[in-house]
């Protein structure tokens, strides 16, 4: 069952905040700045307050704050201090500790108005890049060390979710620009990792190319619905769990047997499974590294 978190250990907050446990220690005995309860064995645990804290006293700290300065603000001068920092600095010095910071309390609100205040300075493309990528990658380690709950996790990635699909729905208002080849999205069976594949249709969009975006656990059989669809097709699917490392080579030849020698099109693979590819490629299909590499392909068709 999951629960929320409202409780964190000391190597909690330094997960969350990358501030080592040593140093937190001698913060707040030396400044006083954080006030942990104390369990029956003597362990040191904090509550959300302090959490929220210690957040925002990182993001000052590591904009050239000094610790004995910030000590002797009280919680609205620092507030204060991080708002005005917020307007005149890169995305990623300030925007991440607020995401968490929205995570953590569950907030909606704080969510949106950091993504509207970065949308003010930066295009979608620098925040998802610079950003939410970044993000992901801290949730992964979050959680893995129990710093945050399936919740928060969900939450989060919710949003961001949600996020991508308002970019993309902008983008579907406009004219198409490239009519000569269309874009197929899609996750193999028992494949629901989708977050990586959504960013890639907005990168589509962008770069001007038709898309259908089809999402999670599709059949290889179910794509041959788009036999008649007209131009030529690309599909792109994002291999995170599945096919496993046994049955990758069994799933190519099939998409190739069953699709690629069917209709006109081509495939391009990418995520965690394919560093799992062995035997040499069928043809009209290519893998990836990276969506940095995708997205640089597109910008050459």
């Amino acid at each position: 069952m999951d629960r929320v978190k409202n409780s964190f250990s000391i190597k909690n907050l330094e997960h969350l905040s990358g501030i080592k446990a040593h140093t937190i220690r001698i913060w707040e005995k030396r400044y006083n700045l954080f006030e942990p309860e104390r369990t029956e064995t003597n362990i040191r645990m904090y509550d959300l307050e302090n959490l929220q804290k210690l957040l925002n006293v990182t993001l000052l700290y590591n904009n050239g704050f000094k610790i004995s300065k910030i000590s002797a603000l009280d919680p609205e001068q620092i507030n204060e201090k991080v708002n005005k920092l917020v307007v005149n600095k890169d995305a990623d010095d300030w925007s991440i500790g607020l995401f968490k910071l929205a995570m953590i309390n569950f907030d909606q609100v704080l969510f949106t108005k950091t993504f509207n205040d970065l949308l003010e300075q930066f295009s979608f493309r620098e925040i998802f890049k610079n950003v939410f990528v970044p993000l992901m990658n801290e949730l992964g380690v979050l959680w893995q060390t129990n710093s945050i709950s399936p919740s928060h996790e969900h939450f989060i990635t919710s949003l961001v979710k949600q996020k991508i699909h308002a970019m993309c729905e902008e983008l579907q208002t406009k004219d198409i620009a490239r009519k000569d080849r269309r874009f197929v999205l899609f996750l193999p069976d028992n494949e629901i990792h989708e977050l990586g594949l959504l960013y890639l249709n907005y990168e589509v969009l962008f770069h001007g190319f038709q898309c259908v975006f089809l999402g999670q656990s599709v059949p290889i059989k179910s794509l041959s619905n788009l036999v008649n669809i007209g131009e030529p097709i690309t599909f792109i699917s994002y291999f995170t769990i599945e096919p496993t490392p046994d049955k990758i080579g069994e799933y190519l030849q099939t998409f190739s047997e069953e699709i690629l020698d069917v209709i006109d099109s081509n495939f391009w693979v990418l995520g965690y499974q394919v560093q799992h590819i062995t035997e040499a490629l069928p043809a009209k299909m290519r893998t990836f590294n990276s969506i940095e590499e995708v997205i640089a392909a597109l910008g050459d068709v």
